[in-house]
């Protein structure tokens, strides 16, 4: 991956603090996929328009070796980031992808999608992230759409300060990434300190903000963020950003986006605005309709 310098810098006058920090929930998911819930379904509102984070690192390979067998989604986006390992995306609209190192899937289930995520290795590390992002109530019954973002493809860029940032999507300092959203406006930056270092990024204030700590650990203002915590920005008046302090071989995820401001009405793996849209998902699916 080709590595450029920002072409912009980031001054931040006025940083969030942390509101709170949140241990996640260990649980396992799909065919007994052990798992870390972060963003768990009691944060949905405060981190609109996220609705959920998990996390998955193992050496074992019975903790992920059964993989995400065929599974329905209805009503938001699922964006999935490999730190390592190798997964094979399949799905009812005809898609097929590889997720390995270093790539993204982002995955609008919209209307209605059936799709697996099986795992291609029998042994190794398999570590990544899965993130669920709402979708406008006008764009809920879309269709469905998907892109494979090879390692290569996520624009990065060094700060002076010696952090190297890969942009997911939304912009930071000029750089633009991988995938832009009108409405949510979703900022999802991979944080790589190679020194020790600050690094200040700009945020609107009507945004909603965590950051996941997965490597090292990291302070921002008085608060000390160790491995495996979220924390969660405080909405602050005036703010204009966020400034972070880590240490050589720190890595953490900064996620940020414009809250809906909609209900949220979840049953499983569809999230719609209503309990009737959820009975007509879950009615649809039977029937065959995805």
């Amino acid at each position: 991956m080709h590595t450029t310098t920002a072409n912009q810098s980031e001054t931040v006058l006025a940083p969030r603090e942390v509101e709170r920090l949140i241990t996640g929930k260990a649980t396992s998911d799909g065919a007994g996929v052990k798992l870390t819930r972060v963003l768990t379904h009691d944060l949905q509102h405060r981190l609109d328009p996220f609705l959920m984070l998990d996390a998955f690192g193992t050496d074992n390979p019975q903790d992920y070796i059964g993989g995400f067998p065929d599974h329905p989604h209805r009503g938001f986006e699922t964006v999935t980031y490999m730190i390592a390992g190798r997964m094979r995306h399949r799905d009812s609209a005809g898609n097929e992808g590889l997720l390995q190192n270093g790539s993204v899937q982002w995955m609008t289930a919209g209307r209605g999608v059936i799709h697996s995520e099986l795992p291609e290795q029998e042994d190794g590390r398999m570590e990544g992230f899965q993130l669920w992002l709402n979708l406008p109530a006008a764009e809920k019954m879309r269709a469905p759409w998907y892109r494979d973002i090879r390692n290569e493809e996520i624009p990065e860029y060094a700060s002076d300060d010696g952090v190297t940032v890969r942009v997911i999507a939304g912009e930071s300092h000029g750089v633009a990434g991988a995938v832009q959203r009108e409405t949510t406006l979703p900022l999802y930056l991979d944080l790589h300190f190679d020194a020790a270092a600050e690094f200040a990024q700009a945020l609107p204030v009507s945004f909603n903000a965590f950051v996941y700590v997965y490597r090292g650990n990291l302070r921002i203002g008085e608060t000390d963020i160790p491995q495996q915590r979220m924390a969660i920005l405080r909405n602050q008046p005036n703010s204009d950003g966020v400034v972070l302090q880590g240490m050589e071989g720190t890595r953490a995820l900064l996620i940020a986006g414009l809250p809906l401001n909609e209900p949220i009405v979840q049953y499983g793996p569809f999230v719609m605005n209503t309990e009737q849209q959820i009975f007509q998902a879950v009615e649809d699916f039977r029937a065959g309709r995805f």
